[in-house]
């Protein structure tokens, strides 16, 4: 009907452009243009069935293709099919492998809920068009170096989510191979068989085998993906002086963290080379190929038998409490042991500082209530973090479910004891500011205490176990803490922790206006700098005692695979436990 949309030719506008036409019709200059911009083609093939209906489109802009998506055409909402054409008839040139690439990593990230035979059959078909060995030295000429790692962690992830129709799924292309089982301690030893092209010349096989003995370590049924490619192995350039030569296609597991030991068999790909082999896996964190990851089981002139274990770490990074997934780093983990070590010798310090001196600064009711609430707050901290040691040891070295659902209900309990003892305190906080001829007595105090700091952790700690538990939903995979994706039960620890810090926050507000107010009017630079260190030195003081810090832990929701949100997190709330012992003791005059 005569509206036309072209993409200019221009180089400045490549992965940058995108755009609709009112009238729903769309072309793409791709004889023209060096190269097919596809965020763009993902754009405007997901506007053109706006809720399956007609009716005015919006502009749109890069990267919203996804979240118009969702409430698209129901066809591509259950697979996105109705962008293969269009991709699959796009030159794998190097400019189009990188926004394949980022638009699979973007499909990973947004669209990777319940993910069928039929969507992991359009994001492999996907993936296949850019693995093709004909293109392959294509990848040569992209300008991001990690792409070929970011498109095997975006397949990874997207893969690990599929779900098996009765126990079992395969998907094959030619240089991508997805197979998953349901497995269980009374099952027999599985094994994942892939023979795949590699060029023309011919095929080539792997082997992925899980042993009986290692299916019997798991405590509940379970599922274990594989992912094979042939050519990914040429095109991953890692961050090391003297990259290896992968010799083999590259295989991929996803299984549960309880299986400590796997074996592949890879056949070599070149047999002509007499030198000796060496099974490395894939540091994700680090881009680089990692020898001690596995070991040479057997090794001959065709083919290399290599057995892999999870590294086992007895610290998981502090952030997996309020995050529903934790990005692997060592980082992280030097941070929770340092953090958690400092903060359990703080709180015990704490704690006997308080008994020594706890006749001589608890001579009213107001200072009784405050240091009888500071030292539960200790308390219940010490408690939870010893117990988050003692859950990581529980689920890397024991591995017993019913202990790993104890560990998790105890620390379930201590965390919300905390924020609702930090609660309490902020509320004794509000009576002493703005209540001031209204006195409760001791008694009627240590009642309301006991009430809110323990007793509603423990009806909320037993409602959510008694919900989930019955549905294996209770605990999450490869952690002895609350599940997320199936049930969500980490909301029985955010939602209350959320609220408390809210709370609180407001509590810090009104601490800040009454502190600030004696220097309001009076104009003396000396007084207001004097009001401004009183209410900086307030802040800084509740801010721990009162939990803001744990705020941050709203990040790692919103975004859990940040590891710098994670460090932050962990670095701010690690830590509690000294600054608890600096702010609400060392400091007291008292």
């Amino acid at each position: 009907n005569g509206a036309i949309c072209v993409q200019p030719c221009s180089p400045s506008f490549h992965g940058e452009t995108s755009f609709v036409c009112e009238d729903r019709k769309w072309h793409m200059l791709s004889d023209a243009c060096a190269s097919l911009d596809v965020q763009s083609l993902f754009q405007v093939r997901m506007l053109e069935h706006p809720f399956g209906g007609g009716g005015k489109l919006g502009h749109g802009k890069p990267g919203d293709g996804a979240k118009h998506f969702g409430a698209g055409n129901q066809s591509c909402q259950a697979d996105f099919a109705c962008i293969i054409p269009d991709i699959l008839s796009s030159p794998a040139i190097p400019g189009n492998i990188a926004d394949i690439v980022k638009l699979l990593k973007k499909i990973s990230l947004l669209l990777s809920e319940n993910v069928t035979r039929g969507k992991m059959q359009s994001y492999s078909r996907i993936a296949n068009h850019i693995l093709n060995s004909s293109i392959i030295s294509n990848w040569a000429f992209v300008k991001d170096k990690n792409t070929g790692s970011i498109l095997l962690d975006s397949v990874n992830s997207f893969a690990g989510k599929l779900l098996l129709r009765n126990g079992s799924e395969s998907i094959q292309e030619p240089f991508i191979a997805t197979k998953g089982y349901s497995i269980h301690r009374n099952t027999s030893g599985k094994s994942f068989d892939f023979s795949m092209e590699f060029n023309s010349t011919g095929n080539i096989t792997g082997h992925v085998v899980i042993l009986e003995e290692e299916l019997l370590r798991l405590p509940r049924a379970s599922k274990a993906i594989s992912v094979a490619f042939p050519t990914l192995g040429a095109v991953l350039e890692p961050h090391q002086l003297d990259p290896p030569f992968v010799n083999g296609m590259v295989l991929s597991v996803s299984f549960p963290e309880e299986l400590q030991n796997i074996l592949l068999t890879f056949e070599k790909l070149n047999k002509l080379e007499q030198a000796g082999a060496q099974c490395v896996g894939w540091h994700w964190a680090e881009r680089r190929w990692d020898p001690k990851a596995c070991e040479v089981l057997a090794h001959n002139v065709t083919s290399v038998v290599c057995v892999c274990a999870h590294r086992r770490r007895t610290y998981r990074s502090f952030s997996i409490l309020m995050a529903p997934a934790v990005p692997r780093g060592s980082v992280l983990d030097y941070i929770t042991r340092v953090g958690l070590g400092l903060s359990v010798f703080s709180l015990v310090l704490c704690l006997v500082i308080e008994a020594v001196v706890w006749h001589h600064v608890t001579k009213t009711e107001i200072t009784y209530m405050r240091h009888f609430c500071l030292v539960n707050i200790a308390a219940s901290l010490l408690v939870a973090d010893v117990l988050f040691i003692l859950a990581a040891i529980v689920h890397n070295t024991v591995l017993n479910y019913q202990l790993c659902v104890a560990a998790t209900f105890f620390l379930h309990f201590f965390y919300l004891a905390l924020f609702f003892w930090m609660f309490t305190l902020g509320l004794l906080i509000l009576y002493g500011l703005l209540f001031i001829f209204f006195k409760i007595t001791r008694s009627v105090f240590l009642a309301a205490a006991f009430s809110i700091g323990y007793g509603c952790p423990l009806i909320i700690s037993i409602l959510t176990v008694a919900i989930t538990e019955p549905k294996n939903g209770y605990l999450r995979s490869g952690a002895c803490w609350l599940n997320w994706y199936e049930t969500k039960a980490l909301l029985a620890l955010v939602v209350p922790a959320l609220s408390i810090i809210v709370m609180n926050l407001i509590v810090v507000l009104v601490v800040v206006v009454k502190t600030g107010r004696s220097s309001i009017g009076e104009g003396c630079k000396s007084q207001d700098l004097s009001s401004m260190i009183r209410v900086s030195k307030n802040v800084a003081l509740l801010t721990p005692l009162l939990g803001l810090t744990w705020g941050f832990g709203l990040a790692t929701i919103i975004d859990s695979r940040s590891l710098a949100f994670h460090i932050v997190f962990a670095l701010l709330n690690a830590f509690q436990g000294f600054f608890i012992l600096l702010f609400g003791t060392l400091l007291d005059r008292k």
